[in-house]
């Protein structure tokens, strides 16, 4: 084996050269963890608002607009890429790693650390291509009228900041604040989105007067304006050019019962073979691959707009461009939007009036969701080292057997618990998506899922390393 080259091998000239986070010599106290996590929060605030210098234009259809809130990314900014490199690097080298394409010994921490910096090596490749994709689309005006400075300034504010958010998510997963920056980045950008879009005092004329943005402000506005109560209380609840309390109580819904879902789970009663007497429960959630099928979900998705919506703009004619998807936008919009071919159908309703308009789309829309999360949340537990055979080489390490089985017979009781709860959880999560989308909530169903799993995880950390004066130190913060 020492004798072979492995393709992982190739990263080491570039070692010197990668940025790093280097890893925390001590216990990193629970405050200063705080203190990281706050400072990473504010950071990605002020570059999701800090726009890039030398747009000449951002009014072309956006081939993201239904992904940026599960990507953390804000057209027009510095966080324009938003964590897409990062998931893709992630997810390419997880999948590698998980079906052993890559000859990489996770026992070791020298293959560890080299795997890491090639997903980290990855994700900077990336995100020096999709800047150069995104500048030279048109996306901020056309390259030729932009001039070859701004063209370049452009891509090196893209590359920049990706590089940036890549430290700040490296920040976080080596032990510096909590949990995983993907999703905490996600979870900051949803919950400031449903606060923007439910109390935001921006206002704009559509022709019927001053509109306020914020649901909740415009419904006190219509109140005091309107004719009639039941007038104001019509057009706050069902006004479709803003956001609508409909949305909201839907928004709060869902929350509510992704956070009733994730109570769900088996419990499996295990013992230490040397402790005598050492009984305790390894629990198995509906969740059981949290937030990753989601993930691979809005990758595939992405995928498709973004090539059936590039192959449309050149090839508009063509029959095989066509069935992969045709693209139009609606009146007073820039947008556009798939109306047939396979992107039409892996596109969301985007509210209960266009899921029964057309009950085929509808139906083919869910099916398709539903079963993709299965399939992917049944394959993520089987190379993400959460399989049966993983789980129950893990409890002999650790001494630990299954109350009534040998160890023989562990891995067939986890066969039997593991996968039905994987597949089960991500047909789950599907419909959680599908039946968010068709209400309108604010923010998508994917989006919304991350950041209630993500808040969840955060809550059992926090009661872990702190209790209740932790939680009264986070909210002091």
């Amino acid at each position: 084996m020492s004798g072979q080259l492995r393709l992982l091998d190739l990263v080491k000239p570039f070692l010197p050269i990668l940025p790093e986070v280097e890893l925390p010599l001590k216990k990193v106290p629970f405050d200063e963890k705080v203190t990281w996590t706050v400072v990473t929060a504010l950071a990605f605030f002020v570059m999701s608002e800090l726009p890039l210098y030398g747009i000449l234009s951002s009014d072309s259809s956006d081939p993201l607009y239904w992904l940026r809130t599960i990507l953390a990314s804000s057209r027009g900014t510095l966080m324009e890429l938003g964590t897409t490199p990062i998931i893709t690097a992630g997810l390419i080298f997880q999948l590698l790693g998980g079906s052993r394409a890559l000859t990489v010994n996770f026992d070791l921490k020298s293959d560890r650390e080299l795997f890491q910096s090639a997903q980290k090596l990855l994700a900077i490749l990336l995100t020096t291509a999709q800047a150069i994709a995104v500048v030279f689309s048109g996306l901020y005006g056309a390259p030729s009228e932009l001039g070859a400075g701004s063209v370049l300034l452009l891509i090196l504010q893209l590359v920049g900041a990706g590089v940036f958010v890549i430290l700040m998510d490296e920040i976080l997963d080596k032990g510096y604040g909590f949990g995983a920056g993907i999703s905490f980045f996600t979870t900051i950008n949803v919950c400031q989105q449903v606060f923007w879009r439910a109390f935001s005092f921006s206002s704009n004329d559509f022709g019927r007067g001053t509109e306020y943005t914020g649901a909740v402000v415009a419904f006190f506005h219509y109140l005091y304006t309107r004719k009639s109560w039941k007038q104001a209380i019509v057009e706050a609840f069902f006004r479709n050019h803003l956001p609508n309390l409909l949305q909201v109580y839907a928004t709060v819904f869902i929350f509510g019962l992704a956070v009733y879902l994730l109570s769900f789970r088996v419990d499996i009663p295990v013992k230490s073979t040397k402790a005598r007497g050492a009984v305790s429960s390894y629990p198995v959630r509906l969740f059981y691959t949290g937030s990753m099928p989601i993930y691979l979900l809005t990758s595939f998705t992405a995928n498709v707009s973004l090539l059936s919506q590039t192959l449309f703009k050149q090839f508009p004619t063509n029959l095989l461009v066509r069935l992969f998807g045709t693209w139009e936008s609606r009146p007073g919009l820039s947008q556009s939007f798939a109306v047939s071919g396979l992107a039409y159908y892996i596109q969301p309703p985007f509210n209960l009036v266009e899921a029964l308009w057309d009950p085929i789309k509808t139906i083919v829309y869910l099916t398709v969701i539903v079963f993709a999360c299965s399939a992917f949340a049944k394959t993520w537990a089987e190379i993400s080292g959460s399989s049966p055979r993983d789980v129950a080489k893990l409890f002999k390490q650790q001494d630990i057997v299954i109350l009534g089985h040998r160890d023989v017979s562990m891995v067939k009781e986890l066969r039997r618990i593991i996968p039905v709860a994987a597949s089960a959880g991500g047909a789950v999560v599907g419909l959680i998506v599908v039946f968010s989308d068709i209400l309108g909530s604010l923010g998508s169903g994917t989006a919304i899922l991350v950041a209630v799993t993500t808040i969840q995880s955060y809550y059992e950390i926090l009661a872990q390393e702190g209790g209740a004066g932790a939680m009264s130190q986070v909210l002091r913060t």
